[in-house]
């Protein structure tokens, strides 16, 4: 008998109170904020999707392995085992700890690239373009034909476009130090990237002499869709996936935040020695020794469990289906999604569902507002307001206008799921009263994180 209830394949042993806030509170913390909701204090959100980086709940075997925790400043042995769990997983030679994603990104990019040069990938997140852009390096997303498509019911939406990967490759050469892929597909809605479109993207790199670097932040994820979805997979395991995915690849950048189901972390993966070494000398300037990246000794073993706890059959099943859940549920009631929904996110269409709003009143930013100030739900807007503005200051409209409901590991329960799926339901209804916002004062790179904005007409809902 197979029944449908989806249960948590974990037991709760600590529990943290959420604060529960009237409208009148949230319309004061919006103000406060300047309609940001990144600009929001934590504890004046009742359900928190704002990312689902370094906000999961840690295994008991996690923090037993904390207390074991060696703080030596060089070659501790916390370093050693974190090493050891991060080949066996992805099977590079030189693991270098980091203390998020970004620094990976920074250290790899400040290493390998130079100004004019041009890195491919299928889209890069936020902060990779703009650690590229910042040492003078066209970001260049090569999306497939399908990712632009919200609605559309596609397994492999995350997909590089191979026939732009090879004329890139073809009329930039000597210009490409490498190309990327980014698993699952974050910005074009949490797709996933196929086992096939990795092995055809690292023959076209292959052939043209140029390194391929994962983004591999969520390679458990985009593992379990490979399993699920792709013809000759599904007697697989999600690590026997991942780690032929790895193979296909020169190294990878990671946001242990994601799938390595900690709270701080990351790391740089390679096979090329001199790169490494290059990277190495590169990270001791701002990070720390390489055998503990900017991370303390407990962080190592805490990454060390978590890489391999993450790739569990069980606790994978549960957290696609819990957000399958959600979609499905959405869905039902005419909500338009990104189809069909990714793994760790629903990214509701605001394009769709707002199409009174012109994209330079940011729509998806004022769908975020609306939900936050109804219910108490904190997400994140993937449109124009972060991808809008263009390296040389001028603007242009996202190809999407997204507004991303991101999933902690390991921290919502299904009735967090089921009022969650109530607020967004009850926005919806009220979608026609929207009205957009304006920028008021931004910075120059990553003005997401700290914009402030005004609503248009001196409402965001009108009667």
């Amino acid at each position: 008998m197979q029944f449908q209830t989806i249960i948590e394949p974990f037991r709760i042993k600590t529990v943290e109170p959420i604060r529960f806030t009237t409208l009148e509170q949230r319309a004061a913390a919006l103000a406060a904020a300047h309609l940001n909701l990144f600009l929001l204090k934590a504890e004046d959100v009742i359900i928190d999707l704002l990312t689902d980086s370094g906000t999961g709940a840690m295994s008991a075997a996690q923090w037993a392995g904390m207390m074991s925790g060696d703080e030596s400043y060089a070659g501790a042995r916390s370093f050693f085992r974190f090493e050891s769990a991060v080949r066996d997983v992805t099977g590079y030679r030189h693991i270098i700890p980091t203390h998020q994603g970004r620094a990976a990104e920074r250290i790899l990019f400040t290493s390998a690239c130079k100004a004019g040069d041009i890195v491919p990938n299928n889209t890069h997140f936020d902060t990779t373009r703009a650690n590229l852009e910042a040492v003078g390096a066209t970001a260049l997303d090569l999306r497939c034909a399908e990712a632009t498509q919200p609605s559309l019911v596609a397994p492999f939406k995350g997909n590089i476009d191979l026939v732009a990967l090879e004329r890139c490759l073809t009329e930039h050469k000597g210009r490409v130090p490498f190309a990327m892929i980014t698993i699952t597909n974050n910005s074009g809605g949490g797709q996933p990237v196929s086992l096939a479109n990795i092995h055809a993207a690292s023959a076209l790199c292959k052939a043209h002499g140029v390194p391929l670097i994962l983004d591999a932040c969520r390679f458990a994820e985009n593992a379990w869709f490979i399993k699920q979805r792709e013809a000759g997979q599904g007697s697989r395991t999600p690590a026997a996936i991942a780690r032929e995915a790895f193979d296909c690849a020169d190294g990878c950048t990671m946001s242990a935040k994601k799938d390595g189901l900690v709270n701080i972390g990351g790391f740089l993966a390679l096979n090329n020695d001199a790169l490494a070494a290059k990277c190495r000398n590169n990270l001791i300037l701002t990070e720390g020794f390489p055998t503990y990246g900017g991370l303390a000794g407990y962080d190592l073993e805490a990454l060390a469990v978590g890489i391999k706890e993450v790739l569990d059959e069980d606790y994978l099943r549960y957290r696609i289906a819990s957000v399958a859940y959600l979609g499905d549920k959405l869905t039902a009631a005419g909500v338009p999604i990104v189809q069909p929904p990714g793994g760790h996110a629903i990214y509701i269409d605001a394009k769709a569902m707002l199409p009174h709003i012109p994209p330079h009143e940011f729509p998806a930013w004022a769908l975020s507002l609306a939900l936050y100030l109804e219910g108490g739900v904190r997400s994140v807007e993937i449109g124009s307001v972060m991808f809008g503005r263009q390296p040389d200051g001028t603007e242009k409209p996202a190809a999407m206008e997204l507004v991303r409901l991101a999933f902690p590991r390991r921290v919502y329960t299904q009735s967090h799921v089921d009022y969650l799926a109530e607020v967004i339901l009850h926005v919806h209804g009220l979608r026609h009263r929207l009205r957009g916002v304006q920028l008021t004062e931004a910075p120059e790179q990553l003005r997401h994180f700290t914009a402030k904005f005004a609503p248009i007409g001196g409402r965001l809902l009108v009667d």
